[in-house]
This record gives structure tokens, C-alpha cells and sequence, in this order.
């Protein structure tokens, strides 16, 4: 009930708040309805005069070339305005050209009549979009990045969707003392390998230590029997039989590594490697990024005990709930394991203390740079340096990290999700486990075993608690947080 509830209130939010950004952009097309009428009186199979049809085309041309030059005189609007009023023109053109082909040679009166008036309907919607997205937008090529702020309203709306009872502001606060503890640990590594307290020639050290060419599929395989061997030695978690053994590789072509530079996993983990085709300092950037110590947390979020051992359980244990799926509840998992194997003592030397740390402090910046990002107060290129002088990022991973998080692959929260469903998770455990309630295996399964939802039910249901019909949102997992 608190499941289907809290869905439907979102999306509802979702509707009234889409409406409004709609209301921003749409001075910017007046004449979408004309397009729109068009395709839903095909849909409802409504026989089309094909005379009349072209001088609805006709007309459409006028009425776009009249749009553009009003465009032209007006106060310039947000970067993201203009971005929206492109890819609605674009997404108005891709409806036409359905419209025009459904009756495109199949109706000859209609070829007659407007196969020229759809070609120049087209080249006018063509000429509009590129013109907002170029001009006004400031999106010359393929490779800028595109930024589309939320604000402070759509946040605290997804917040209140993930049961999250912190702010915005709130969130960067614990993001920043998290990542005061990450700094603190990778001094201390940093005066182990004869370095001082310079934690970032450290990681440049640590960076420079990773596979030739050819290696980096033998590499990730050792790495993951290491970790499912560890968490079954230690008797951590079930990890049934099947999914121990059906876990398999593949390589990230060059087109994915542009938008995820690292691994990415689940049944299948993705390798992220340079190729022969990519340019030098692209190679070595890869390399870098994907060095051996790096890898060593990486492999076990993505396989067992994170990703794939997530879904192999989820497709046996409540699938039903799929539609509630949470990447607190996805990404936390995989990020806490981190966070628990640092503290049983699974890096054992500092290079491996190092590695893992970077990950740390990755996912301390993506609850930073999203966050002030869609309030507004960090543009994409501040984030890119925030990620390159705060995490010791190579510039081109920064960049591909910051694409990814604004490309519209994801949702606003999904990189803050990481380490904050981590934080959620670890507090779990605290409740759990070290007050001796439940034994850590049994706990893991029986996360494992709820599913993806928001861990405030996640808790409810561990503490066996009844749910009232108001269920209010009240768990501070991190405690009280001070804003200076």
C-alpha cells in the first residue's frame, strides 16, 4: 500500500511539475497543436482530405518560419529553456515525419498533394531546432555537455519519492564530512607508501600500476573469485550456487567509454579498456582510470556481492515490486559492501587502501555536483573541475562522468543514490547487527530479499513494525546534520 502510494503521489508531482517546465518553452512552439491535431487524427483513423492536408503543410511552414524569427527578437531565455524548446521541435518533426509516411506512396492523391509541402515543413522544423539548440542553447557539437537544472522544488519532490527526510543542503553537508574521512584515510595511506600527507601523488602513483594491453580480462576475473571467495569464506551473504557460477565479461567499445569510462555490470560486467583506434592520450587516460587498484572495488560493486548477486535475487524474491525499483536500494547495496569490506580490513596494503578510496571520494562528489548542479549554483564545467581537483579524476573520465549524469540516462538522484544508500545500509547494519539482533548473514538476505524499495520500508520491515495508514517519513539515518 505504502509502495503503490508513495509511486502514484510522485508521479502525479512528476505531471503538475513537467506541465509547468512545458509552460517555459512552449511560446516557442505555437504551432505544435497543428502537428499534434494531424497525428492523433490518424491515429483515430479519420479519413485524410489530402488537398486540405497540404495547405495544413503550407501553412506549417509560415507558421515555423514566423516562430523562428519571433525566436530571434526576444530576451534570450536559460540555456536549458532553449534546450527544451529544441527537443520539443525535434520530437514535433519526428511525429510528422510518421504522420507523412504513413500515407507516403500509399495514398497517391496524397503524394500528389504534399510530398513538396512535407518537404519543406521539414526543412523549416530542421532549420528551427538547429538554430535554438545552436544559438540560443549554446550546443555546437556533439561533445558539450548538455545541462537541464531541476531546481530545488523537483529535488526536495524526488527526496520525498525516496523517503529521504534530509534537504538538498542537508545532503551536501554529509557529503562533505564523508569525504573529510576519505581525505583523513588516504593521508594515512599516502605516509605509508613514503609519500607524506600529498594524498594525490599517492593516487597518481597508484594510477600508473595497471595492466598491459590484453591483461585487464584476466585482471577483473581474479579480482571477482577473489571477492566471492572472501564474502563466502567469511560466511557474509548466501551466494547461491548458480549465481557464484553464471556470471560472465564483455568489453565497453569505445563509443560506450565516452559516456562510462569505468566498469559497468550486473549477470554480465562491462570492462572498460583502451583500444588500438583511440587516440594516445585517450589510451593512457583509460589505463589510468581503470588501473589495477581501481579495479579492485569496482569488480565486486558490479558482480558478487553487488550487481549481480542483487538481481539474481531480485528475480526470485518479490519481483512484484520491480515497478518501486529504487537506485538507493541498487547502488547503496553495492556501494555499503564497499564501505564494510574497507572496514574488515579487505585492502590490505596501501595502494589497495588507495583504490578503494578513490571510489570513497568519487561517490562523495556525486552527491555534491548533482545536487548543486540542479540548485542551480554549479554549472557542468565547474563540476567537471570539482571532480578533477576534489576526487583526482583524469580530466577526460571527469568529463565523461559529468555527460553521463546530465545526458537524461538517469534521474537526478541516481549519482547522490551511491553513497547514500550506503550511508542508509551501514546505519542498518549499526541497528542490526552490531546490536546483535541479527547475524550479519542473515541480514544481508534479508535486505537481499525485500527487493528494491526505499529503505525506510526496508527498515520497517526488518524491525517487523505495523505500518499505519500515515506513515510518516521520519528516519535520520545519519543523525542530525549542523549548517553552518
Amino acid at each position: 500500500y505504502h509502495l503503490l502510494r508513495n509511486y502514484l503521489q510522485h508521479e502525479a508531482r512528476l505531471l503538475e511539475l513537467r506541465v509547468r517546465d512545458q509552460e517555459e518553452y512552449e511560446p516557442y512552439i505555437p504551432f505544435a497543436k497543428v502537428i499534434i491535431d494531424l497525428e492523433e487524427a490518424r491515429k483515430r483513423m479519420e479519413t485524410l482530405v489530402p488537398a486540405q492536408a497540404a495547405s495544413t503543410l503550407n501553412t506549417l511552414v509560415q507558421q515555423t518560419q514566423q516562430s523562428h524569427r519571433e525566436a530571434a527578437t526576444r530576451e534570450k531565455p536559460a540555456l536549458y529553456v532553449a534546450n527544451r524548446a529544441s527537443l520539443a521541435v525535434t520530437q514535433l518533426q519526428t511525429h510528422l515525419r510518421q504522420w507523412h509516411q504513413f500515407y507516403q506512396d500509399y495514398d497517391p492523391l496524397y503524394s500528389w498533394w504534399c510530398s513538396e509541402p512535407y518537404k519543406a515543413v521539414d526543412a523549416a522544423l530542421t532549420q528551427y531546432s538547429r538554430w535554438l539548440r545552436e544559438t540560443l542553447a549554446e550546443i555546437r557539437t556533439a561533445e558539450e555537455i548538455v545541462g537541464d537544472p531541476i531546481g530545488r522544488e523537483m529535488l526536495l519532490s524526488e527526496l520525498a519519492y525516496e523517503m529521504i527526510h534530509y534537504t538538498p543542503e542537508e545532503l551536501v553537508k554529509i557529503a562533505e564530512q564523508e569525504y573529510a574521512w576519505c581525505e583523513a584515510e588516504m593521508k594515512k595511506a599516502s605516509q605509508e607508501m613514503g609519500l607524506g600527507e600529498d594524498w594525490k601523488q599517492a593516487l597518481e602513483k597508484v594510477k600508473t600500476l595497471h595492466v598491459e594491453p590484453g591483461q585487464q580480462p584476466g585482471m577483473i576475473r581474479d579480482l571477482a573469485w577473489e571477492a566471492i571467495d572472501y564474502v563466502t569464506r567469511h560466511d557474509l551473504v548466501t551466494v547461491p550456487e548458480l549465481c557464484r557460477n553464471t556470471w560472465r565479461m564483455e568489453m565497453l567499445s569505445p563509443e560506450r567509454q565516452l559516456v562510462s569510462p569505468f566498469f559497468l555490470g550486473g549477470e554480465v560486467i562491462m570492462v572498460s579498456f583502451p583500444t588500438s583506434g583511440m587516440q594516445h592520450e585517450q589510451k593512457l587516460m583509460s589505463m589510468r582510470g581503470n588501473n589495477r587498484y581501481f579495479s579492485r572495488a569496482t569488480v565486486h560493486h558490479e558482480l558478487i556481492p553487488g550487481h549481480h548477486l542483487q538481481m539474481y535475487m531480485q528475480a526470485r524474491f518479490r519481483p512484484y515490486r520491480q515497478l518501486f525499483a529504487t537506485p538507493f536500494w541498487m547502488e547503496g547495496w553495492a556501494l555499503y559492501w564497499e564501505m564494510l569490506l574497507y572496514q574488515r580490513g579487505f585492502a590490505r596494503t596501501p595502494e589497495e587502501r588507495v583504490g578503494m578510496l578513490f571510489w570513497r571520494m568519487h561517490r562523495c562528489a556525486r552527491i555534491v555536483f548533482p545536487l548543486r548542479f540542479h540548485l542551480s549554483t554549479m554549472p557542468p564545467e565547474q563540476c567537471i573541475e570539482y571532480l578533477v581537483e576534489r576526487v583526482g579524476h583524469e580530466r577526460a573520465n571527469a568529463t565523461a562522468e559529468v555527460r553521463r549524469s546530465f545526458s537524461g540516462m538517469y534521474g537526478p538522484l541516481y549519482q547522490a543514490a551511491y553513497m547514500l544508500g550506503g550511508l542508509q545500509m551501514r546505519a542498518l547494519r549499526q541497528e542490526f547487527v552490531e546490536s546483535q539482533r541479527m547475524t550479519e548473514k542473515a541480514f544481508h538476505d534479508q535486505v537481499l530479499q525485500q527487493n528494491s524499495i526505499p529503505l525506510e520500508l526496508v527498515r520497517a520491515s526488518l524491525q517487523g513494525q505495523p505500518l499505519p495508514r500515515e506513515f510518516p517519513v521520519q528516519w535520520r539515518f545519519y543523525g542530525e546534520v549542523e549548517q553552518k
